[in-house]
Order: structure tokens, then C-alpha cells, then sequence
């Protein structure tokens, strides 16, 4: 398939460790590919993320619907809130927990990885306070 160009059309969402629904786009099951994926995840209404990080991968995402605040950093002390048409980066290994702030409509972002199976580098995050 190196030669040939790849047409994904996801009609339905994967669980992930991340506990929100997920289209699974471009990866190496989806695509063949070998240093990218990128997927649409939905955060639904009032619905936030486990808090997680990508061990040795960098997230990039743009958000497409809603506001989303997401906590982050040792403990998730941190935060920052987005919305539609923001461009967003998380650098490998960053917890995070990203939550919807609308208690009625969805959040939808695309994210891209560069790992083509993104879901080995997941890591579930506990915070220790």
C-alpha cells in the first residue's frame, strides 16, 4: 500500500483508555501508516476524559465544536480552555484531562499523533492529591 492513497469514512466510535467516543481516522490498522494517526473524538455533553498521557508522542488538535477546558501538568494544576477553531499542543508525556464545559451539546476535535497506533502510548494518570 506504499504507493497508494487511503480513504478512511469511520462510521462508527471506538472506546478508548480515554473513556470518550473516538473515529478512528488514519492509523496503522486504518491506513497502514507508520508515524501518524489522527482521529475525531467527540467529549459529549457535560463528559470529561480519564486523565491520561502519551508516553513519547506529541498530540496535536483542532478543535471543530465547543469549549473545552483541559487540566494539565503534574497533578493537573494547570489549565487552559479552548474553543472552536483553536489549533491546540500537548507535548509527549503531558497529563491532561480535557472536559466539556456545555451540559448540552458535544465537543468535537480532531487530533493527530505521530504514533500510527495511538492508543499503545496511552497511559492512564492518577494525580497524587
Amino acid at each position: 500500500m506504499k504507493d497508494e492513497i487511503i480513504t478512511v469514512k469511520p462510521k462508527v466510535t471506538t472506546d478508548t483508555i480515554q473513556k470518550l467516543p473516538n473515529y478512528i481516522g488514519i492509523s496503522e490498522a486504518s491506513a497502514g501508516s507508520t508515524a501518524i494517526s489522527m482521529n475525531m473524538v467527540v467529549i459529549p455533553a457535560g463528559a470529561k476524559a480519564e486523565p491520561h498521557f502519551h508516553k513519547g508522542y506529541e498530540t496535536a488538535i483542532y478543535m471543530l465544536k465547543g469549549r473545552v477546558k483541559t487540566l494539565y501538568g503534574d497533578n493537573l494544576v494547570k489549565s487552559v480552555i479552548n474553543e472552536k477553531g483553536d489549533f491546540i499542543f500537548i507535548p509527549a508525556g503531558v497529563p491532561h484531562q480535557p472536559i466539556n464545559l456545555s451540559a448540552t451539546e458535544p465537543a468535537i476535535a480532531i487530533v493527530a499523533r505521530n504514533d500510527a497506533n495511538e492508543q499503545e502510548s496511552v497511559q492512564v494518570y492518577k494525580p497524587s492529591i
